[in-house]
């Protein structure tokens, strides 16, 4: 033992001495430093605290340094340096062989930097007071900071003609500075190389080909990434200035990734929603309709319950509703009782729901597209295990029944992120789709999984030999009538493979909605005796179905439909009763992400008039029922749920999956159909209630389908 820990201690001392002498030293305005060779000169100045002003510059974009903004000195340089562009490596020691030594701050950079804002304000229309970047602009900040106050050129200002680009972003190309960022970002991290530059010298323009709209699920993020007001949002167009906007820390439920975002609020009104960056989940971007499905939350909001009768509803109040559901309830056997958790529910109602169920004797529960996971198989049988973060160690990637870029966009760029390093190799199972990345096709379906298990395809060897590999499963291919069985397959093709190693889980699944993981963890979903969702909608099996915000499952005639939710979507058309509940940025909500990370959703609004928070609007209709939970506020409902699944207490943090339940499930067997996969995803912008509330969704939709190509149609 002792022996053990002396050897590692030498290793580590080897290795500390080896990062030590790989080290380059520096003097950067008279402190020394040491960084690693492979910084830029601008990296290693802000190491040592110096502040470099950028434009072009952008961390997670190639350099291009065309701005000439972040020019410093070398000492015994004939001129400034573009910081941006020069590296550690390329600085020469002194004639005595002392380190190089920079400057950031003297008369030669002053002058330079002047001069570099001054040529970029010969053309810039200055008209911060009506735009959209104002209070929020690098070009604002920086020319306080290092411009001057006079120009020497009286030449005409440049005029260019503004761009169409679609329904996202908005273009003011006067105000462009040609800093390509949206340019690299579109070929870099979207993968859809549709914005280029034409013309040389003055004569430049930034446009995208044939003026067409663009493509990408991602395309809202250039403009955080435009560092002056060429680019804006087009919906959020002359809404509000950054400072009257409230802001809340929150994450989004859009999907099942958990992005970390910033919801902007006026009074009760959320105006805009923003990427927050979070390394792990979703670095700084966020997806489309994670930002633009703003007006959806005010848009078709049920704000008052509902009861029908006659076969038409009408408005009624909460004692009213309630009696209705408990009247119908009284006369039903628990066991005929039972409820469907949809995509947006947070833990803290699925939780109370289950509580309130078991006071029935049911134990009928389900989250929509969740059949085919078993809560009591272990985590490891349902979490993305190798993590988000942790594609970026994959070496080898198989995708099964999943269209990533419209199931994950923001997940999809990390797998891009990484094929482009050239050290990760992917085959698809499934739908051939463009993923903004190259790919074996290896078929369509589940024989091309089985020959791939069977050693049939040169991919099972790509995987066999990988030090990383990921099996990556989509809940499409597992939310079919065999999905058991696939999961199963899939599952065991990745024991086979060594996909499962004790150093590395690489099974993944992707899920496509934010409740389902967190309903798997607290059990609510069908197990010993309860029905599952294909069963609950069957003709004549319950009696009363609760619809908690589940949407798109179709309830038979003769079913008692109890509908908790926040828009007059399906299952609000469906409803004999509707509850009005709160939307996700009206609540305080514990989620957890594919990967099985748990999140807090931060409320930032309220909800709009007679609607309530959804755990609370089950613990009042607990006591009419007669059926009382045991919890008056939200502290003690969370008390109890983390006495029953204490890893949700853990806030940010991965309870990681048992790899031994996956040889378990690996054993377990099953037949499967021969029907192709398909990906759960079929309209990116249109797949929850807020969403298809939204306009400006449903003008991404129709764009994406087809329908309105260029500005002229």
């Amino acid at each position: 033992m002792g022996a053990g820990i002396h050897e590692d201690r030498q290793r580590h001392t080897t290795r500390l001495r080896k990062d030590l002498n790989s080290m380059t030293k520096l003097i950067i305005d008279g402190k020394e430093i040491d960084v690693p060779p492979e910084f830029t000169l601008l990296q290693a100045c802000e190491a040592a605290g110096a502040e470099i002003p950028r434009f072009c510059y952008h961390e997670r974009l190639s350099i291009a340094g065309n701005c000439r903004m972040c020019l410093v000195e070398i000492k015994g340089g004939p001129k400034p340096v573009a910081s941006c562009a020069w590296g550690v490596r390329d600085c020469r020691p002194g004639p005595k062989g002392e380190p190089p030594e920079i400057s950031t701050r003297s008369p030669m950079v002053k002058k330079a930097r002047e001069g570099v804002m001054e040529f970029l304000l010969i053309n810039h229309p200055l008209d911060c007071p009506i735009c959209d970047q104002g209070g929020e602009c690098d070009l604002q900040d920086q020319a306080m900071g290092y411009g001057v106050d006079t120009s020497r050129f009286a030449e005409n200002k440049r005029a260019v003609e503004d761009k169409y680009l679609g329904a996202l972003v908005k273009t003011s190309m006067n105000r462009c500075i040609q800093c390509t960022r949206c340019v690299r970002f579109a070929a870099e991290v979207c993968g859809v190389p549709e914005m280029g530059a034409t013309g040389r010298g003055e004569d430049m323009e930034i446009t995208t080909y044939l003026e067409t709209a663009l493509t990408s699920e991602l395309q809202g993020n250039l403009v955080d990434i435009c560092p002056v007001g060429a680019l804006t949002s087009k919906p959020y167009a002359f809404a509000a200035r950054p400072w009257e906007l409230g802001k809340t820390q929150s994450i989004d439920v859009m999907d099942a990734i958990g992005s970390a975002i910033r919801v902007d609020t006026r009074g009760r009104e959320v105006m805009r929603i923003l990427p927050r960056v979070n390394e792990a989940v979703n670095e700084e971007w966020i997806s489309d309709k994670t930002r633009h499905v703003v007006d959806g939350l005010h848009t078709q909001r049920l704000d008052r319950p509902y009861i029908r009768e006659n076969g038409k509803l009408r408005p009624a109040s909460w004692p009213e509703a309630f009696e209705a559901i408990a009247a119908k309830t009284a006369r039903s056997d628990g066991k005929r009782i039972g409820a469907i958790a949809g995509d947006l529910a947070a833990v803290e109602e699925m939780f109370a729901l289950k509580e309130l169920l078991a006071k029935f004797g049911s134990v009928n529960l389900a989250v929509q597209g969740g059949d085919a996971f078993d809560s009591k198989a272990g985590r490891a049988s349902y979490i993305f295990n190798p993590t988000i973060a942790g594609i970026e160690q994959a070496d080898a990637l198989l995708i099964v029944g999943s269209n990533p870029r419209r199931e994950a966009a923001v997940l999809n760029a990390r797998i891009r992120k990484r094929w482009r390093s050239g050290q990760l190799k992917i085959g698809v199972i499934g739908p051939k789709a463009e993923l903004t990345y190259d790919y074996d096709y290896l078929g369509a379906g589940t024989d091309s999984l089985l020959d791939l298990a069977a050693g049939k395809h040169s991919f099972a060897d790509v995987l066999k030999n990988a030090k990383h590999p990921i099996v990556l499963v989509g809940t499409a291919a597992v939310a079919r009538h065999d999905g058991a069985a696939i999961l199963t397959a899939a599952a065991k093709l990745a024991v086979d493979v060594g996909v499962v190693k004790p150093e590395w889980n690489g099974f993944a699944v992707l899920h496509d909605t934010a409740s389902r993981v967190g309903a798997l963890d607290v059990g609510f979903a069908a197990s010993a005796g309860g029905l599952s969702a294909a069963q609950m909608t069957t003709f004549g099996t319950l009696d009363v179905l609760f619809l908690l915000g589940a949407d798109e499952t179709k309830v038979p005639d003769g079913t008692f439909v109890v509908y908790l939710g926040t828009h007059g979507d399906r299952g609000a058309h469906r409803a004999d009763v509707i509850l009005p509940g709160a939307a996700y940025t009206e609540k305080s909500g514990i989620y957890v992400n594919t990967e099985g990370r748990v999140q807090m959703a931060n409320r930032a609004a309220f909800p709009p008039g007679e609607a309530r928070e959804d755990w609370a609007i089950i613990r009042a209709l607990s006591e009419v029922m007669g059926k009382r939970l045991p919890y008056d506020s939200l502290a003690a409902l969370r008390q109890a749920m983390f006495r029953a699944v204490p890893h949700l207490m853990r806030m940010d943090h991965i309870e990681a999956g048992n790899a031994d339940d996956l040889k378990t499930l690996a054993g377990k067997g099953g037949s499967v159909e021969k029907a192709p996969f398909k990906s759960s995803v079929e309209d990116f912008y249109l797949t929850n209630p807020i969403a298809r509330a939204s306009a400006v969704m449903a003008e991404c939709s129709r764009l994406a389908s087809g329908q309105m190509l260029t500005a002229a149609e």
